[in-house]
């Protein structure tokens, strides 16, 4: 049975869908009208395939989850005004990933991003998330700050990422939910250990 989707009653004229395949174009437009993540991150704008790219995108082999979900947040005209991709139960039960989350650069500065992100927590706790997983590229400062306001917490880091043209470093950071403690989830999640290798 599908989980039902996360209420889009934050932002008005914004309703919320799971993108599929056949949302391939929707998601590249967005990813081309807004390519500063990819700019900072990559070091390039989005490529061609980088939609088919995400749509098909599933966790590394062997390591297990329930879900993936891919998220979109359309305005009026159809368009995408945020995104983001979700993983369940990614290595361990109740631990869900935030693999993506991407806001139109037009609404960088308004509450929506805070706004969204907060209904998206909401809707993950009440489907089985007791804690939050994520990556954040060293020196993306405006996403480090954002996840930290949110309440996450580094608990390691990773060195030597190629992403696009770039190597990057990368903080996992981790937020419990429901009571939940980093050390067990560092029990539960022994990848995300300092010093694993």
């Amino acid at each position: 049975m599908p989980i039902p989707l996360p209420p889009s009653s934050l932002l008005p004229h914004v309703r919320v869908l799971e993108l599929q395949a056949s949302d391939e174009d929707l998601l590249q437009r967005f990813y081309e009208r807004n390519p500063l993540y990819f700019e900072q991150v990559n070091g390039t704008p989005p490529r061609p395939d980088e939609a088919r790219e995400e749509i098909r995108d599933l966790p590394p082999e062997g390591w297990s989850f329930s879900a993936k979900r891919l998220l979109g947040y359309v305005d009026d005209d159809g368009e995408l005004v945020a995104m983001a991709s979700l993983v369940s139960d990614l290595m361990a039960p109740r631990v869900w990933l935030v693999g993506l989350f991407i806001v139109a650069t037009s609404l960088h500065g308004s509450p929506a991003a805070r706004e969204i992100y907060a209904e998206l927590e909401r809707w993950m706790q009440r489907n089985g998330a007791r804690w939050v997983r994520l990556g954040v590229v060293v020196g993306n400062h405006r996403a480090e700050r954002f996840w930290e306001r949110r309440g996450f917490v580094e608990v390691r880091r990773r060195d030597g990422l190629t992403m696009g043209q770039r190597v990057n470093e990368l903080r996992v950071m981790v937020k419990p939910l429901d009571g939940g403690r980093i050390d067990e989830y560092l029990a539960m999640v022994p990848r995300d250990r300092p010093g694993e290798p």
